[in-house]
């Protein structure tokens, strides 16, 4: 494993073990094999969607929940989506994966995570994925890593879940927050997500993008920071918003984010339902 070196913490924090944490995830990917599997073979050059959905079969909530992703508005294809190997085509290896991840770190448990998690991270994804085509990128490279952005975030609660909810309720903007994570813990959420994510063979053109959002001399950083400026104004109640042109090197408008809004708050719920197995 990478060695990945923490900021020195403030006076007082609590002491923050990023092996221990690390080691957890695969303490839980053990507890589900198949999902383990799949983030595994996905990435694999010579897997294909016939041998992707056989390993998927052996899972019927996620299983399932690739149905139900791929018959959503989001892929364009309601109700046409009868097989499980024409599912994993129409959503995607990576989005297959990412769901696997989803399952085998327990982001899908609620009880286990911060309050209002999946309404940010359907948001950050969905807005992400929209906004993706403007910034060069692809949208369902982008839809994945907005969905994986926090699972830094649920694992900092998980292991501090007191601290981690002090430190929420006190900083309601996700850049302060960050900042917050790192005096804490010496590393902030996406950082760990980006660590946790390299460490299972994510590429780096996926995870790179999570270092760089809150470095501002950055066009790469641009369309995550742009991505967590929708979530919070529409989850976070007296958001203060920054100017979207500052944050994207102006690239996006004011007028650009309209649209997005709008597609933002009509697929949320389903994007949520189809992640969460409801």
């Amino acid at each position: 494993m990478t060695v990945t070196q923490l900021t020195p913490r403030a006076e007082g924090a609590p002491v923050f073990d990023l092996e221990k944490v690390l080691a957890s995830i695969d303490t839980m990917a053990a507890q589900r094999p198949v999902a383990a599997q799949i983030v595994s073979v996905a990435n694999s050059e010579d897997t294909s969607a016939t041998v992707l959905s056989r390993i998927l079969a052996s899972d019927v909530a996620l299983a399932s929940r690739v149905m139900k992703l791929a018959n959503s508005a989001y892929f364009g294809m309601r109700g046409r989506v009868t097989s499980l190997q024409f599912a994993v085509t129409v959503v995607g290896f990576t989005t297959v994966r990412t769901m696997a991840t989803v399952a085998l770190t327990e982001l899908d448990d609620e009880a286990r995570l911060p309050e209002d998690f999946w309404d940010v991270t359907t948001s950050l994804a969905l807005a992400a994925s929209t906004l993706a085509p403007r910034f060069g990128e692809r949208p369902q490279d982008a839809l994945c890593i907005g969905l994986l952005a926090q699972m830094g975030a649920a694992l900092l609660h998980h292991n501090d879940p007191d601290g981690y909810g002090e430190l929420v309720a006190g900083h309601a903007d996700f850049s302060g927050r960050r900042t917050a994570e790192l005096r804490r813990y010496g590393i902030n959420s996406l950082r760990l997500t980006a660590v946790a994510l390299e460490q299972w063979g994510f590429p780096h053109g996926m995870t790179g993008r999570l270092n760089v959002v809150d470095d501002y001399t950055s066009p790469e950083g641009g369309l995550l920071r742009a991505a967590f400026e929708v979530a919070a104004r529409l989850t976070t109640e007296g958001y203060d918003a920054v100017p979207i042109v500052r944050l994207t090197y102006g690239q996006l408008r004011e007028d650009d984010l309209v649209p997005v809004l709008d597609k933002v708050r009509a697929d949320a719920d389903e994007l949520r339902r189809a992640m969460l197995g409801d």
